[in-house]
Order: structure tokens, then C-alpha cells, then sequence
């Protein structure tokens, strides 16, 4: 693998497994300098029952166990949905060297949408971003899992 739109269809593919387990559908991947995929899940907050389980926090989580350290210089992570400020903050810490995420998220984004946690010059470290990537197939599983719940809940049925 070595475009940025084959790391974001495995992140796609993490986010449909979580869907398939009940989760909100939101897949990352994160790729060391070399192009190689470190580690890779999707969203289980309710399977671990741990609000902190987003899918960018357990691949921040898996990798620092691999690598021996909970730095990661030189990653790039690719994630399916604008990472919360929760995430983002984790990417700081992290040192990832750049975030590549797909559909925005207007009601929680904390690299854009709402805040520019990795881009304020106030922190120790900042990240390259870069969103938009295969947003429409991140932002269409969103809206299908949420519909179906709506309507799979009794709302919406006619």
C-alpha cells in the first residue's frame, strides 16, 4: 500500500466492522514513515464499555505497545471521521507527525469543526492536517448507521 486513499478504504473497512458490532461506524488506521500500517481498529466504546475506546485511541494504544514507546514520530493517522478534541489531544501527545481524516464533524470536531487542537501554537507540538479524503463514503456509513437506528428504534416508521 502507498496512496493515502488505500490507508483511508482500511480505515473504512474498520468503521464498517464497527458498525457490524453495534458501534457508531468510525475506523483509523496509523502508518509509520515507511508506509507500513502499525495498528489498525475501529470504534468499541460500548463493547469495552470505556468512553475513551475511539477508534483513534486504540490504534494511538496498539502502536505505543509495538513500538515500545508512546511517541510516534513520523505517523501519519488516517481516520474516518475529524477526530473529537479527546483524539486530537491524544495526536499532540502522540507526536504524530500528520492526521488525514475523511468526513468532517460539525457537533464534535476537534481539529476543525470546533477546535484546532494540533494547530494552536500554544501546544508542544503540532500536526499537519488534512481532511476531505473519501469524506462522502466516512459521511454516508455515518448518516446509514444513525438512520438505521432511528428507524430500527421505532422513530421514523410511518
Amino acid at each position: 500500500m502507498d496512496s493515502p486513499e488505500q490507508y483511508m478504504a482500511v480505515a473504512l473497512a474498520e468503521a464498517r466492522l464497527a458498525a457490524a458490532r453495534g458501534e457508531v461506524p468510525i475506523g483509523a488506521v496509523l502508518v509509520d514513515s515507511a508506509g507500513q500500517i502499525i495498528a489498525q481498529n475501529g470504534n468499541r466504546t460500548i463493547e469495552l464499555c470505556d468512553p475513551g475506546a475511539h477508534a483513534e485511541m486504540l490504534v494511538l494504544r496498539q502502536a505505543g505497545r509495538l513500538q515500545g514507546n508512546y511517541r510516534l514520530p513520523g505517523t501519519t493517522l488516517y481516520v474516518t471521521l475529524e477526530p473529537c478534541v479527546m483524539c486530537a489531544g491524544a495526536l499532540v501527545h502522540a507526536r504524530v507527525s500528520r492526521l488525514v481524516y475523511g468526513a468532517i464533524d460539525p457537533k464534535a470536531g476537534g481539529v476543525v469543526s470546533l477546535f484546532q487542537v494540533g494547530q494552536d501554537t500554544r501546544l508542544n507540538h503540532l500536526l499537519a492536517v488534512e481532511g476531505g479524503l473519501l469524506a462522502a463514503e466516512s459521511a454516508t456509513l455515518l448518516k446509514d448507521f444513525f438512520r438505521q437506528r432511528r428507524c430500527g428504534a421505532g422513530e421514523g416508521k410511518r
